[in-house]
Order: structure tokens, then C-alpha cells, then sequence
């Protein structure tokens, strides 16, 4: 029997429900729904701008393209410096499979411990670490088939430099960001450089790349710098030098060789140099690029630059005879000797026995501003328009506070300062027919104006008097080279201690031009504290002059002007310093 309820019968249902209850849940509901699209149309409409910004903060990564660095070349087009992929490895610690054979296996992969791959990945709190940069790609490959959740690889490049520590101070070299840090990598950073591109990708919460939005900017490559410096040239040179600083126990040695006619810098090389590619606990020793930075007196590589000025001034000829008896000469109450007392001398003599005293009587016969517009013009006290970190100017005092003692010293190199490439550079006078030429370590595509210091004629003179000076009799015998006739000076200083001068510490060097009619090449080379027993430079740096001299004439196709050997006679000629 079915049962009928009545809605009357219940009290609760029987009762009457007041209208504005209804109409306040119904307005409640409504204003509900009108505050939901209010705010629908904010997010969509109003205050759209502000989310798509928010967005993008969390997922959308504007991600770098490098550009390719461009290559560093020798004149001939050798490589010096290129870049090659180098794939870098990376994790995210939170994502990483802490599965330990793998991880032990991950570790000797990269050339580290299991303690340290682990203390590089227990920050769980970061997303991204690197692991190791620019590794070889075999490795990396390695690495990946590991099958490490969380260790992911990135495409970088690294440096090679073919010529190595022959070419470091040169080229230099750049950091694990790819930034030039020293020599030519640093001077052309933003040549070599070139510009990065981007691209704009949407990227999930593991980092993995969803989306690109947007235009990708391509990168735009860097150049290629093509410098002056002949790569075998270079090698070469580094060898004969290294070999005498280790023969003869000195401190350091630098060498520069320069193209008589362009100023090109066809090779400068320091020792104790370093390998750009393995950069371990490097010393400011084999940093400095010795040739640029390092300023020394000049000592007797001075002489020839006076002798000039005289016969310029219409003081002497070169066969004007100087009494340089009894081998001293008295300045104000300071005394200047030769090695040894040569009586009369011959202009030629002078420079061919490297007199002090024949080169200081010719000196006073001149005014101080005449030697200091001279020398100002050769280039001492001048920085060198050479664009490379570190280089100096050297010192040349102003002529109004010269004392005369102090003209005296300066007239064979001391009392001021240069680099040997200055003193290079102002042997280019001799080789270019009285003509001074600007270096460059860029190669030149069209030929060099040079500022005319002293006559043709002159210039031919003292270059007679620097091959004298190589012959025999003379201070430099042992520059003498097989098959080419060279012309050249020795200089010899002690080197400065404080105030004053050490007792047992010379520099030794020797600066010269090859072949002696037409000359083609400067070279100059310098030792630094040789120990070995032998410190003047016709013994320790002219032999290094010798061997590039005859193998840089070689490769640049310079035919042999002479057919006998070199004429060395047994006893060597000290020269005065």
C-alpha cells in the first residue's frame, strides 16, 4: 500500500520562505558571477600586458647565440689562433640520479674525484652547475652515454694555438668566456669577437625548451686578423734565443726582427715564455712580453745614432781621425774609459772598436737640444704606435736639465731608457737610406711612408762603419753570417740597482741589419743576466743574430751577396761600456 507525504505535514516545508532571502541569494549569485568576468576582462583586457610580462619572467628565456671568434694568421695565412667546439657539460641538481657506479664513472670521465663531483652537485637548490668546460668532444660523448638523468652538454668553443709558447707573447690568448685576456687576442677583443645573436624560446619547469617565439638575430662572426709575423720566422727565432739564454745561464732573453723596408714585425719572442693552452701556476716572468715592456740603457747601440748627427752637423768626415789616447777622458771631475787605450781612431774606428771616448769628444761638440731632437726623433722617450698592452715609452730627460756628464754618458746609452723594439725600430734609419719607419705588427697592404733624419749618404756611411764593427777586428765578430754580409753594433750595461749600477749583473745585446747594401731585415736581440761566465753582447747575443739573420734572409728569398765564410779571428775585441 503506497504512502502518500503531504509537504504540509512538515512545519519546516509548511512555512512560508520571505521574499528578499530568495532575492538576496539570487543577487549574491549574481554579483558573484559580474565580479568572476570583471576579472576575466582585467586579465584578458585591462591588465593583459602585466600577465604576458609575468609569464614570461617563469618560462620565456631569451637564449645567446655565440658568434663564431674569428682566427688570428701570420702573414702567410698560418693559423695562430682559431677556435674549435668544445662541448661543456652541465647538471641540475635537482633533476640529477644520484645512482653512485655511474656517478664514480661520471667523475674519472671528468678528470675529478667522486668527493668533488659530489660537492658540486649536493646544492639542490640551484638548477644549473657546470661540471666541466670545454672539454674534448669525445670525452663529452662519453659522459652523455652514461645516461645521467639531469647532466645535459652545451655547445662552446675553445682556442688552439698551433704555434704555441714560440708565438704566446704575440698572440696571447683568451679566457673560458672566449675574452682576449693578453698579446693580440686582447688588443682586437672586439674585432675578434664579433656579435652574439639571440633567439626567444619557451622553456618548461625541467628547463627543456617547448617553444621559439619570436625572430631569431643571427650572430654575426668576428674577423680574422692578419698580422705581420711570419709564423717560421717566429719558431725559429724563439729556438736560437731559447737556446742561448739556457747556454749561457741568464735570467731572460728577447728578440725582434723587423722588416727593414715596410716595419713590419715579422717576429718578436721572449724567453722564459708559457703555452697559451695550459695556463697552470703562470708567473709574471713568462707573462711579460720582455721586448715591449722591459726598458733598459742602451749602452753602445747609441754610438752609431751620435756619429751620424756629426757627420749630419758637418763635424767630421769618416775618415777624420779622433785621439782617443790615453784611453780616458775626464767630464767635470768624472772619468770615462775605453776597454782598452786605442790612440788615434778614424771616425770608422770609433764605431769599430765601440770607443767611449771618441764618441764622447764628438758629443760635446754638439748642443744638448741637437742629440735630444735627434734622439726624440728616432723614437726614444716615444711610445711606440703599436697597439699592445704594456708598451712603454722609455726615458729621454728634456736637454735644458742635462748636465755635462750626463750628454757624455748619454752619447753611449746611458742615462736613458728604451725597449728593444725601439732600438730596433731606430736601426731602420741605417737600413732605409736615413729614413725612420713606424712598426707594425698588422700586415701592411701598401707601402710605408718614412720620416727622412739624416742623408742617404750618411746613412751609407754609418752602415759601412756597422759592418766594420761586425768584421774583423771589430766587437761583433761572431755576428757574422754564411752567405750574407751584415752590419751590426754590440752594447753591453750593467744593470741598475736602485740608485746605482750592480757589480756583477749586465744585460747583453746586439742590434743589426742584413744584407749590408740592401738591407732587408733589423734584428735585435738582447740578454738578460747572463751567468755562464760570458756577459758582453758580442759573445752572447750576436751568435743569435747570426743564425736568424741567415735563416729569416732564406725563407723571405733574399739572394746571398756573399761567397766566403765568416772571417772570425780567434781573440775577441771588448768593447767599452
Amino acid at each position: 500500500m503506497s504512502r502518500t507525504v503531504q509537504l504540509s505535514s512538515s512545519p519546516l516545508l509548511a512555512s512560508p520562505t520571505p521574499v528578499w532571502r530568495s532575492k538576496l541569494i539570487v543577487g549574491l549569485m549574481a554579483g558573484a558571477f559580474l565580479a568572476l568576468a570583471g576579472r576575466a576582462v582585467y586579465v584578458q583586457v585591462i591588465g593583459n600586458d602585466f600577465y604576458i610580462r609575468q609569464g614570461e619572467v617563469r618560462f620565456a628565456r631569451t637564449l645567446t647565440l655565440p658568434a663564431n671568434r674569428g682566427r688570428v694568421l701570420d702573414r702567410n695565412g698560418m693559423l695562430l689562433a682559431s677556435s674549435v667546439p668544445a662541448p661543456s657539460l652541465w647538471a641540475n641538481p635537482e633533476e640529477i640520479d644520484r645512482d653512485a657506479p655511474r656517478l664514480r664513472q661520471l667523475a674519472r670521465l671528468l678528470q675529478m674525484s667522486s668527493a668533488e663531483l659530489e660537492q658540486k652537485l649536493q646544492d639542490e637548490d640551484k638548477s644549473f652547475v657546470w661540471l666541466r668546460r670545454q672539454m674534448d668532444e669525445s670525452v663529452a660523448r662519453e659522459a652523455l652515454a652514461l645516461g645521467i638523468k639531469g647532466v645535459y652538454s652545451i655547445k662552446e668553443y675553445k682556442r688552439l694555438y698551433p704555434e704555441g709558447e714560440a708565438a704566446a707573447h704575440v698572440v696571447g690568448f683568451t679566457n673560458v668566456e672566449d675574452k682576449g685576456q693578453e698579446g693580440v687576442e686582447l688588443v682586437f677583443q672586439k674585432e675578434l669577437a664579433g656579435q652574439a645573436g639571440s633567439r626567444r624560446v619557451i622553456k618548461d619547469r625541467l628547463g627543456r625548451v617547448v617553444e621559439a617565439v619570436g625572430e631569431t638575430v643571427a650572430p654575426v662572426d668576428g674577423q680574422d686578423i692578419q698580422l705581420s709575423i711570419d709564423s717560421k720566422v717566429q719558431f725559429f727565432a724563439y729556438q736560437k734565443l731559447r737556446a742561448a739564454v739556457q747556454e749561457h745561464k741568464a735570467k731572460a732573453g728577447s728578440v725582434v726582427v723587423l722588416d727593414a723596408l715596410s716595419g713590419e714585425v715579422l717576429a718578436l719572442a721572449n724567453y722564459p715564455s708559457y703555452s697559451p693552452a695550459r695556463r697552470v701556476n703562470l708567473t709574471g716572468e713568462q707573462l711579460r712580453n720582455r721586448a715591449l715592456t722591459d726598458t733598459f740603457e742602451p749602452g753602445s747601440t747609441m754610438k752609431p745614432f751620435v756619429i751620424g748627427l756629426a757627420l749630419e752637423k758637418g763635424l767630421v768626415r769618416p775618415e777624420t781621425p779622433i785621439q782617443t789616447a790615453p784611453g780616458r777622458i775626464t767630464i767635470t771631475g768624472s772619468t770615462i774609459s775605453d776597454a782598452h787605450p786605442h790612440g788615434v781612431l778614424s771616425v770608422n774606428e770609433v764605431i769599430q772598436k765601440s770607443s767611449n771616448v771618441g764618441t764622447v769628444k764628438l758629443a760635446m761638440q754638439m748642443e744638448p737640444r741637437e742629440m735630444w731632437e735627434f734622439y726624440s726623433q728616432i723614437g726614444f722617450g716615444q711610445k711606440p704606435q703599436i697597439p699592445f698592452p704594456g708598451v712603454v715609452s722609455g726615458r729621454l730627460r728634456p736637454y735644458k736639465t742635462w748636465r755635462p756628464i750626463e750628454q757624455a754618458t748619454m752619447s753611449y746609452g746611458y742615462g736613458l731608457s728604451g725597449s728593444l723594439l725601439q732600438v730596433a725600430r731606430a736601426y731602420t734609419v741605417f737600413a732605409r737610406e736615413g729614413e725612420i719607419v713606424p712598426v707594425s705588427l698588422i700586415k701592411r697592404a701598401e707601402p710605408v711612408q718614412g720620416l727622412r733624419v739624416m742623408s742617404t749618404q750618411n746613412a751609407h756611411a754609418v752602415r759601412h762603419m756597422l759592418q766594420m764593427a761586425a768584421g774583423p777586428g771589430g766587437t761583433a765578430q761572431k755576428a757574422q753570417t754564411v752567405g750574407y754580409s751584415v752590419g751590426g753594433k754590440t752594447g753591453t750595461a750593467r744593470k741598475q740597482e736602485g740608485k746605482g749600477y750592480a757589480s756583477k749583473k749586465y744585460r747583453g745585446w746586439f742590434v743589426g741589419l742584413a744584407p749590408i747594401e740592401q738591407p732587408r731585415i733589423v734584428v735585435a736581440v738582447m740578454i738578460d743576466e747572463p751567468s755562464a761566465g760570458r756577459y758582453y753582447g758580442g759573445e752572447v747575443a750576436a751568435p743569435v743574430f747570426s743564425e736568424t739573420v741567415q735563416q729569416t734572409l732564406r725563407m723571405m728569398g733574399v739572394q746571398p751577396d756573399m761567397a766566403v765564410k765568416p772571417q772570425i779571428v780567434a781573440h775577441t775585441v771588448e768593447e767599452s761600456f
